[in-house]
């Protein structure tokens, strides 16, 4: 089991406040990696923290907005300075604006692209150039079911999420040779704030579990293993990959 031990890692992980991003960098820090956590809002003492802290792992905390490009690179700057060596990247900050394609606003498809893809080429170019120097580093993107399918009334966040699953294949095309690992997981349907509208409509809701093999909605701990997999020595050899955690719902 050693080669899944992340003792003496540092994992920067973005969007981990709360869902799936805060069960990654929980179960990161299960594996023994120190966690710096950024999110929109997040601050000191938060529940991710306590939690981190209380494995026995180190956790710092940054608040960005990735939405704004100028305080992307602000933060970038300072989390560089603050840490020379970031072992892994997991790119999971993300949103969701919900709406007609007729009536999907220019505000709503640059404000998704741009945090959901922008942000994400931006902070994966900056993080990982230090490790392709290195000649180490692991990378996680967060893909989507609609890394494969449309949707409905959510065009920018699948368009969004095709792009990342791209982006991980154009890195990993890169980085492989250079000892980097740059990789995505795509969750399927989760019980997270992104999916409440979904769990709260009686109708969709049946109409989604019916479709999962699994016969539940997935839980953001079902992610700690697939993450700590993908950062660890164990998947040294997957390059460009996108890993359903789905119940099973794109095998349906």
């Amino acid at each position: 089991m050693k080669q899944f031990d992340l003792t003496g890692k540092v994992a920067l992980v973005t969007g981990c406040k709360r869902g799936i991003g805060k069960a990654m960098a929980i179960g990161l820090a299960e594996a023994g990696a120190d966690i710096i956590g950024v999110s929109a809002s997040l601050t000191a003492g938060s529940d991710v923290e306590k939690e981190v802290q209380a494995l026995g792992r180190a956790f710092k905390a940054y608040s960005c907005d990735f939405g704004d490009r100028e305080a992307l690179h602000a933060f970038i700057a300072q989390v560089n300075a603050d840490f020379p060596q970031i072992d892994i990247l997991v790119n999971n900050a993300g949103t969701i604006l919900r709406a007609p394609a007729v009536e999907h606003s220019d505000e709503y498809w640059d404000k998704v692209i741009e945090i959901n893809l922008n942000a994400q080429f931006v902070l994966t170019r900056e993080v990982g150039k230090r490790m392709v120097e290195r000649g180490a580093g692991k990378i996680v993107f967060t893909a989507s079911l609609l890394t494969y399918q449309g949707g409905v009334t959510v065009p920018g966040y699948a368009a969004s999420k095709g792009g990342v699953g791209q982006l991980t294949m154009a890195f990993a095309n890169e980085w492989a040779s250079k000892g980097v690992n740059v990789n995505a997981i795509a969750p399927g349907y989760i019980s997270t704030d992104n999916t409440e509208a979904l769990r709260n409509d009686p109708v969709r809701s049946e109409q989604i579990l019916a479709r999962i093999p699994a016969g539940r909605w997935g839980s953001p701990d079902d992610f700690k293993g697939p993450i700590v997999f993908l950062c660890s020595d164990a998947a040294n050899y997957m390059h460009g990959s996108t890993v359903l955690v789905d119940g099973g719902w794109m095998g349906r």
